[in-house]
C-alpha cells in the first residue's frame, strides 16, 4: 500500500483507486483467514479501478505496462517488477478473484481483469446480441415487393447500401446500420419503418408499437425533426404512415429513471412495452447502458441501433458500437467489398430481396456479421466538400495528406496556425457568429430561434484546462462579447448567458448535454429555455437548475450527437492522449457547412494517427469466440 499512497501523492492514481485497493486487501485477508497479502493484489485492484475511471472495461494483463509509461522511473520500476511476477494461476488463488463461475469482487477471465459487475455487463451483452441475432422468418417476396417500391430512386447497376441496410435489420431481432455523416442515416431509417410497418401490420393484423431514443436530448430532437422531414416523402398510405412515429425520447426517459437510483423501471422483469425499437447516436452508448436496454427489451421485440463506428466511444467505460462493429479484422474486407463477412445464407437472402449483385465475401464464423450494414456513400460531404475529403483523410490516419487539403482551393475548410496572434483572431471570428444570437435576443425572438440561431456555430476544444481548454476559451470568448457590448457579465448570470447541462436531473427533464439559453421575462427575471426531445420549450429558474457549465465552447465528446452550420476546432499545443483520430474525425464531422481547425501541424498528423483503443473483451467474445457466454 506504500506504493500507492506515493502514487497518489503524484496524482497517478485517485483516491477512489486507492480506496478500492485497500478494500480488496482488507476483503483477501477476511476471507482467508491470513494476517498478509501480496501487495500485487491491491495493485492490480487499483489498477482496474484506474481503467474504469478512463472508460477502459477491464485490464488486460498483457499490455498493463502502458498504464505506467507516463509514470517516474522511482514508481514504475517496483510496480512493474510486482506485476511481472504476476501468475494468472496465482491470480485464482487469491478469493477475491474468481474466473466468473463463483460471485467475487474480481474476475480474471481471457486475460483480462475486471470488476465482478463489469464481467457481468460483457458476458450478457455478447451472449443476448449472439441470441437476437438469429434470423426471423420472413415472406422474402414481400419484402421484396417493399424494397423496390421504397427504393425506386436506386441507381441502376450500383450496390444501393441503404436498401441493403434496410433487408438486413429487418431480417434480425437485432442489428446495427452504421454510416458516416451524409450517409442517408436518416433516410434508411424512415424507409425501414415504413417496410416494418407494412410487413407487421399485415402479419399481426395491428399497428406495431414503435419507439425512438437516443442517448442525449438533443441527439432525441434531432432524430425527431429529421425523421418528420423523411417521413413526408414515403410512398406508403396514410394509414402506414400513421403507424410510423416521428417523437424520439432520452433513452434514460425510455427506461424510467428512479430518482436516487443508478436502476430503471423497465428491466428484465418488467420489459419496455414496444415491438420495435430504434436508437440513434449508438457511439454515445457505454456498456451498463447497453445491457440495461437489452434487458428490458420484451421477448419478441426487434432492437435497431444507427450510429457512426468511426465516432468517439461513450464517455462512461466501453466502446459498444465499436466493438460490435469491429468487421475491420475479418477476412474477405475491402472498399469493394460489402465491408462484412456475410454468411452464405444472408447473401442469397440479401441477393433475393434487394434484386442487387451483392459481392461475395469470405463467410465469418460469428452471427454477429449478418446483422451489421455499412452505409458507404455521402450525399452530403461529395466530392466537392473539403469537409468530406478531410474527414475521410483523418479517419484513414493520413494526417500530412490532411494538412496539405488546407492547401487546396476548398471553400468549406480553413486552417489557422496556432499562435497568439491566431488565437485572438480565432477568438473573434467566434464572437462574430455568437453575435447574431446575441442580436436576435436584444430583438425578443422566441427562445427556441434563439437555440436555432446560437447552433449556427460551436468552438470545439479538446481539453478542458488553460487557454485552449473548454474553461479558457470560454473566459476569452465572455470577455470579447463584452467589450462588444454585447452581453453584460455580473455575476455568473446574465442575460444571453448559454449553459449546458452536465448532470440528469429526472424531475426537471433535463439530461447531460442538454444546451440552453437565459433570457429576462417582462419583469426581469431570468430562466433559461431549453428545447425538450419532443420539441416542446421549458423555461428554467437559474437556481433550479441540475449541475451546469457556460457553453461557448464545449469538448469534442459533448459535441457527439449534435451539428452545426460552422465548426471552429482547436488542438491544444502538447501532446496529449486525448487527442485521436476518432476525436478529430468527430469534431469535424459536427460541420454542415464550414470547419476551421486551429492547431499546429504536428497535432493534426499526431492525432491523425493514435487510435482510440479501449480495453474489452466484447468483441473478442462477438468476433472470436462465438457461442461463449461467460
Amino acid at each position: 500500500m506504500q506504493l500507492l499512497q506515493q502514487l497518489r501523492q503524484q496524482h497517478l492514481v485517485r483516491p477512489l483507486d486507492v480506496q478500492f485497493a485497500r478494500f480488496i486487501r482488507d476483503e483477501e485477508l477476511s476471507i482467508s483467514g491470513q494476517t498478509e497479502v501480496s501487495d500485487t493484489l491491491p495493485l492490480l485492484a487499483a489498477l482496474v479501478s484506474l481503467q474504469l475511471g478512463r472508460g477502459e472495461v477491464c485490464l488486460p494483463l498483457n499490455s498493463w505496462s502502458s498504464l505506467m509509461e507516463n509514470w517516474p522511473s522511482v514508481l514504475r520500476k517496483p510496480a512493474e517488477q510486482l506485476l511481472q511476477e504476476l501468475s494468472r494461476n496465482a491470480l485464482i488463488g487469491f478469493s477475491v478473484i474468481s474466473d466468473g463461475q463463483q460471485e467475487a469482487p474480481l474476475v480474471l477471465s481471457n486475460g483480462r481483469l475486471y470488476l465482478y459487475r463489469y464481467w457481468l455487463y460483457e458476458t450478457e451483452v455478447a451472449g443476448r446480441i449472439q441470441q437476437l441475432t438469429a434470423p426471423i422468418p420472413l415472406n422474402r417476396d414481400s419484402i421484396k415487393a417493399g424494397l423496390r417500391r421504397l427504393f425506386v430512386d436506386r441507381l441502376a447497376g450500383e450496390i444501393d447500401w441503404q436498401q441493403v441496410a434496410v433487408a438486413i435489420a429487418i431480417s434480425r431481432r437485432f442489428s446495427v446500420i452504421s454510416g458516416g455523416p451524409g450517409t442517408g442515416k436518416t433516410t434508411t431509417v424512415a424507409r425501414l419503418l415504413a417496410l416494418y410497418a407494412e410487413s407487421f401490420s399485415q402479419q399481426m393484423q395491428r399497428a406495431p408499437l414503435i419507439k425512438l431514443a437516443a442517448p442525449t436530448g438533443k441527439a432525441a430532437a434531432r432524430l425527431s425533426e429529421s425523421l418528420a422531414g423523411a417521413q413526408e416523402a414515403l410512398p406508403v398510405s396514410d394509414a402506414i404512415r400513421a403507424m410510423i412515429p416521428n417523437q424520439a425520447v432520452t433513452l434514460h426517459r425510455l427506461l424510467g429513471p428512479r430518482p436516487d437510483s443508478k436502476n430503471f423501471r423497465h428491466n428484465a422483469e418488467n420489459p419496455l412495452h414496444l415491438d420495435l425499437l430504434v436508437v440513434d447516436e449508438a457511439s454515445m452508448i457505454d456498456l451498463p447502458m447497453i445491457y440495461r436496454l437489452l434487458a428490458a427489451l420484451p421477448p419478441q421485440a426487434q432492437l435497431i441501433m444507427i450510429g457512426d463506428r468511426d465516432q468517439l466511444a461513450s464517455v462512461e467505460a466501453g466502446s459498444v458500437l465499436g466493438d460490435i462493429c469491429a468487421w475491420d479484422s475479418q477476412e474477405g474486407v475491402s472498399e469493394e467489398r460489402p465491408g462484412l463477412c456475410y454468411s452464405p445464407e444472408q447473401l442469397d437472402y440479401l441477393q433475393q430481396v434487394c434484386e442487387l449483385p451483392v459481392p461475395a465475401s469470405e463467410p465469418g464464423d460469428s452471427p454477429v456479421a449478418d446483422a451489421l450494414a455499412l452505409l458507404r456513400r455521402s450525399y452530403r460531404f461529395d466530392e466537392n466538400s473539403g469537409i468530406g475529403h478531410l474527414a475521410r483523410a483523418v479517419n484513414r490516419g493520413e494526417g500530412i495528406e490532411a494538412m496539405q487539403l488546407f492547401d487546396q482551393s476548398w471553400r468549406d475548410i480553413r486552417f489557422m496556425a496556432l499562435s497568439d496572434v491566431g488565437y485572438g483572431e480565432m477568438v473573434s471570428e467566434v464572437c462574430a457568429g455568437y453575435s447574431v444570437y446575441l442580436k436576435c435576443l436584444r430583438q425578443g425572438s422566441e427562445p427556441s430561434l434563439l437555440l436555432k440561431a446560437f447552433n449556427q456555430i460551436q468552438l470545439l476544444a479538446v481539453v478542458r484546462q488553460g487557454a485552449y481548454g473548454v474553461e479558457g476559451l470560454n473566459q476569452a470568448v465572455e470577455e470579447r462579447l463584452q467589450r462588444q457590448g454585447l452581453i453584460s457579465l455580473s455575476g455568473n448570470w446574465y442575460t444571453g448567458r448559454p449553459v449546458m447541462i452536465t448532470r440528469n436531473d429526472y424531475q426537471l427533464g433535463l439530461y447531460n448535454g442538454d444546451i440552453g439559453i437565459t433570457v429576462a421575462d417582462e419583469d426581469g427575471r431570468l430562466r433559461v429555455w431549453f428545447e425538450l426531445s419532443d420539441g416542446e420549450m421549458k423555461g428554467v429558474l437559474p437556481g433550479r437548475l441540475p449541475e451546469h457549465e457556460t457553453v461557448y465552447a464545449m469538448t469534442v465528446h459533448k459535441s457527439q450527437g449534435s451539428e452545426f452550420d460552422q465548426v471552429v476546432m482547436i488542438l491544444p499545443a502538447e501532446d496529449t492522449p486525448l487527442l485521436t483520430r476518432e476525436l478529430i474525425y468527430t469534431g469535424i464531422t459536427r460541420a454542415r457547412s464550414k470547419f476551421t481547425l486551429q492547431a499546429t501541424s504536428q497535432a493534426l498528423v499526431r492525432g491523425s494517427r493514435r487510435r482510440t483503443e479501449r480495453a474489452s473483451g466484447l468483441s473478442w467474445r462477438l468476433w472470436h469466440a462465438p457461442g461463449l457466454l461467460k
